[in-house]
């Protein structure tokens, strides 16, 4: 019955064309690679083999199929962990019919979609889980890093910040094993990467 709904509402649409449908995770895999669809709504939740196991392997043996998870899931672990296996969106079961269009669309134009009511928590979830190796260093290292990635001696970097050459080379030493960097070549490019210096 849901399938049947989201069919009629996709085939009112005069630009989208629904050309097959599946009732489990493993079917999906093996229709989308066997048809080949822009778009695969998939559900995150399926018996036989789930959403994000089905849009991981898509990813491997149709990587351009674009997935829109749909799901009833607002924590966190299922947005990451779809986006993470390939999906390209996430929707919420519950959002209206013009968001579930508007998402289509979006993929369509190669462009990403998640539903405004899990964003707050993808953001947060994102912002427990990555982190930037810049954030290993403390701020004197910081510091001494953008001094060592503008061209300066460790004697005048030891000069500039009122310390002995010996902590600024203790300092040298530390970030490199932290950033497990190898020369001053490879400091600077960290350094420019990191917006620490232009």
């Amino acid at each position: 019955m849901v399938r049947s709904g989201f069919r009629a509402l996709l085939s009112a649409q005069p630009d989208l064309e629904v050309i097959g449908e599946a009732s489990d995770g493993r079917e999906a895999v093996e229709k989308s690679v066997a048809l080949q669809p822009d778009i695969v709504v998939m559900d995150v939740t399926m018996p036989n083999l789930n959403g994000i196991e089905a849009t991981r392997r898509l990813a491997q043996e149709a990587p351009k199929v674009r997935v829109l998870a749909l799901s009833m899931h607002k924590d966190a672990v299922y947005v990451r962990e779809i986006l993470r296996a390939g999906a390209r969106g996430y929707l919420l079961k519950d959002s209206g019919e013009q968001d579930f269009i508007s998402a289509i669309r979006s993929l369509a134009r190669g462009e990403g979609y998640i539903s405004p009511a899990v964003s707050d928590a993808v953001l947060n979830d994102y912002r427990r889980h990555v982190t930037n190796p810049i954030d290993l260093l403390t701020s004197r290292e910081r510091e001494v890093l953008q001094r060592i990635a503008e061209g300066q001696t460790n004697k005048e970097i030891a000069t500039s910040l009122n310390l002995s050459v010996y902590t600024v080379e203790a300092h040298r030493g530390r970030i490199m094993e932290k950033l497990n960097l190898h020369s001053s070549g490879e400091l600077v490019r960290f350094a420019i990467r990191n917006g620490l210096i232009d």
